[in-house]
């Protein structure tokens, strides 16, 4: 067989027109591109396009919310900082995550449950709040120490606190408590009397529980919602006068923090993610120390061990 190849001369009219308008086109497209090139970058030309001279301003809304937030971020790091540095602690506290959107299911801690504890509707004894995050809960019981200085110190350093409160303890202290309740805290119930619950009947045991539901509404405006069995121990009409009461939660703890020490509940003698932390408000009196040596104590710990403290009632 023999290939014909077809040259200009011999190719069609047609192709040869064809041809022709494609050649035209791409040389007005050249032009068209020489043309722009040449005003663009054309030097001295008020038009140029020159280079961004570094960070520009955010205008966009969202991105100006998101400066906001992190300008807000560093300033209160800032804060934390001097804070630190001023309340003696080597380690700036670490900031908790914000609470979570949907609250995490409590139950009650096996081994820790009641008879009939689901089908009465009892509040759950629990010592852990289930969570992945490397967070504690600090929890402060009784209310006999009265420390200005321990109210500024969490003030300054951001940390949060839930108290529950004996009002043998507390009186006539009320004024202390509710500059704490100012500064964001909230007062739970802890009784009446600190007494031993197990050992009284029912209506003993109610009595002191909504008795101190009645003196926290009274001096603080509100019925609490969590309560605190005095050392721990409870029974079934614990739990179920607390309930009669309104309590909702019965929250105990999973180590102990003292001036000088933790203490723990676990084999390991550590802390968890999740665990609620047991204090008292002490001095000197029963401390070789006071509540802000605790606390540099404290956060010594948990900050070394790479845990931030957040607030209890946030995951409740």
């Amino acid at each position: 067989m023999q290939l014909v190849r077809q040259n200009e001369e011999t190719a069609p009219k047609a192709t040869r027109a064809r041809s022709g308008k494609r050649a035209a086109l791409r040389a007005t497209a050249a032009a068209l591109a020489a043309a722009a090139l040449a005003t663009g970058c054309a030097a001295g030309s008020d038009d140029a396009v020159k280079p961004a001279p570094g960070q520009q301003a955010l205008n966009a809304p969202p991105a100006r919310a998101l400066d906001s937030y992190a300008t807000r971020l560093k300033a209160e790091q800032a804060h934390r900082a001097a804070a630190a540095r001023r309340w003696g602690l080597a380690k700036v506290p670490l900031a908790a995550p914000a609470p979570p959107a949907k609250k995490p299911v409590i139950t009650p801690r096996k081994g820790f449950e009641v008879d009939d504890q689901a089908a009465l509707g009892l509040p759950p004894v629990f010592t852990t709040i289930p969570t992945k995050h490397r967070i504690v809960f600090l929890t402060i019981d009784d209310g006999a120490d009265k420390d200005p200085r321990f109210l500024k110190m969490m003030s300054d350093l951001k940390i949060p606190y839930t108290a529950f409160l004996t009002d043998a303890e507390v009186k006539p202290g009320y004024g202390y408590f509710k500059k704490a309740q100012n500064l964001g805290i909230t007062l739970n119930n802890h009784t009446l009397r600190h007494p031993y619950l197990p050992g009284l009947s029912y209506a003993r045991q109610k009595h002191e529980i909504c008795g101190m539901q009645d003196v926290i509404e009274k001096k603080y405006g509100k019925r609490p919602t969590l309560f605190r069995p005095p050392f721990g121990d409870y029974n079934q009409d614990t739990l179920k006068a607390a309930k009669a009461c309104g309590i909702k939660y019965a929250p105990i703890w999973n180590a102990e923090a003292f001036v000088d020490r933790m203490d723990y509940r676990e084999w390991d003698r550590d802390i968890h993610p999740g665990d609620i932390i047991l204090t008292h408000f002490r001095g000197r009196k029963d401390w070789n120390g006071t509540m802000p040596d605790m606390i540099r104590t404290f956060m010594k710990y948990v900050t070394g061990k790479g845990y931030a403290v957040a607030r209890l009632e946030d995951y409740l």
